[in-house]
């Protein structure tokens, strides 16, 4: 089935400028849905109230150029009151964008650091902020309200090419670059850098948490999938499978799965807790084998994300398609053309794709279903119990492979 078009959101072009420099790397919803993130190529990255954009949409078609007339989002006239407001803002970072973040606060969160009195910024409820991984390896932290750059961290020394806040509000952010190593840090400590993980033997890709941040996926070059106790800061295993380089990763809204893109034209579903590959999403048929591992290069897969349901991933390949997987499904559910996509994200309430290409940024509806009982009761299970304490219960066969997502 073909995804049905919500709607675009095209970045302005001037007669002499040029697509070199304009791929758009990394799009972003904000936790709570109020925002909507991505690079416009070169330095510069767009914020839009979510809610005004789908208005627009609904008003004005799909089309929706960001700079068209009729179309434009109020912007900030003051400081006072803007945190109620959702404003548009334009941020130029100074260099090219390859990854965004949001990150949000959650005051009664105790924060890692002894004393807080001292510190810069006083983190409310209502903080939100923007992290920017940029080509030069600073990371720049902005206050989404209000657009303002708050820090400044320096510390790799080659392109940040992901970045992630653990999502229990402790404003814990990891960063990923080409220098190898992944980068823990604590903005409720004024960006003080807590430790550095290594063990990659080339490029970081990606970085995700899971969803109770106690652990962290690393993916990248040389096949490599690391997981890492964020507790201790140590790793817990390396998944081997994939038979070239690793691009993307995400943990399902459970934790109870992890999904990984790949060069190798897959995508793998695993188990986290115990490193078996429970689901492999294929994009070039007949699967090429581990001596021709990297597979037809228009088949490559850049990006992947788990809905929000539990229930659908989503992929973007080289060969100028978009697909919907069913976890339970061989083939795709619904699929959409794409030229150059880079990368994709789900809304926060899952209805909606977004997948950046050229500086754009285009919006398909996402399927829909009614998840079963079963499953919800699945999803609850798993969001607090392991594999490991699921094959202890004194339950059926049957339904401890439904638990253990193996049916």
């Amino acid at each position: 089935a073909r995804s049905r078009t919500v709607g675009e959101l095209l970045a302005p072009t001037s007669p002499f400028d040029k697509k070199c420099g304009r791929e758009n790397w990394t799009v972003a919803f904000a936790p709570d849905g109020s925002y909507l993130a991505w690079s416009q190529g070169h330095r510069i990255v767009k914020l839009v109230p979510w809610a005004q954009c789908l208005n627009n949409f609904l008003l004005h078609g799909t089309k929706n150029g960001s700079n068209a007339a009729g179309t434009r989002l109020p912007r900030p006239s003051s400081e006072g009151g803007q945190r109620n407001k959702p404003c548009e803002h334009i941020i130029d970072c100074g260099d090219i964008v390859w990854s965004l973040a949001f990150g949000s606060s959650v005051p009664e969160k105790q924060s890692r650091c002894v004393n807080i009195e001292w510190h810069r910024f006083k983190f409310g409820q209502d903080q939100l902020l923007l992290a920017t991984g940029l080509n030069n390896g600073r990371i720049k932290i902005w206050d989404v309200y209000t657009g303002k750059l708050l820090l400044n961290l320096m510390d790799h020394t080659e392109v940040v090419r992901d970045l992630t806040f653990a999502p229990d509000g402790s404003l814990i952010l990891v960063s990923a670059s080409r220098d190898k190593t992944l980068r823990v840090w604590d903005l409720k400590d004024d960006g003080n850098m807590m430790k550095v993980l290594r063990g990659h033997p080339n490029w970081v890709y990606g970085c995700a948490f899971s969803p109770d941040s106690s652990i962290l996926c690393s993916v990248g070059a040389s096949k490599a999938v690391f997981l890492w106790d964020m507790d201790k800061y140590s790793m817990l295993r390396k998944l081997e499978g994939h038979h070239n380089d690793v691009v993307a990763c995400e943990f399902s809204p459970d934790g109870a799965l992890l999904a990984t893109a790949s060069y190798d034209t897959r995508v793998y579903v695993w188990d986290p807790h115990t490193g078996v590959i429970l689901r492999e999403f294929g994009h070039l048929f007949p699967p090429p084998t581990p001596i021709f591992a990297g597979g037809a290069n228009d088949r490559w897969v850049r990006s992947v994300c788990f809905s929000h349901d539990g229930l659908h991933v989503a992929s973007l390949a080289d060969d100028k398609m978009v697909r919907f997987w069913r976890i339970d499904e061989e083939y795709p559910v619904q699929v959409a053309p794409l030229n150059n996509g880079l990368c994709c994200a789900f809304s926060t309430d899952g209805s909606v794709l977004a997948a950046g290409q050229d500086g754009s940024v285009y919006f398909w509806a996402t399927p829909s279903q009614v998840s079963s009982l079963q499953h919800l009761c699945r999803m609850a299970i798993r969001r607090v119990m392991p594999t490991s304490q699921v094959k202890n219960l004194p339950i059926p066969c049957k339904v401890l492979e439904f638990l253990c997502y193996q049916i």
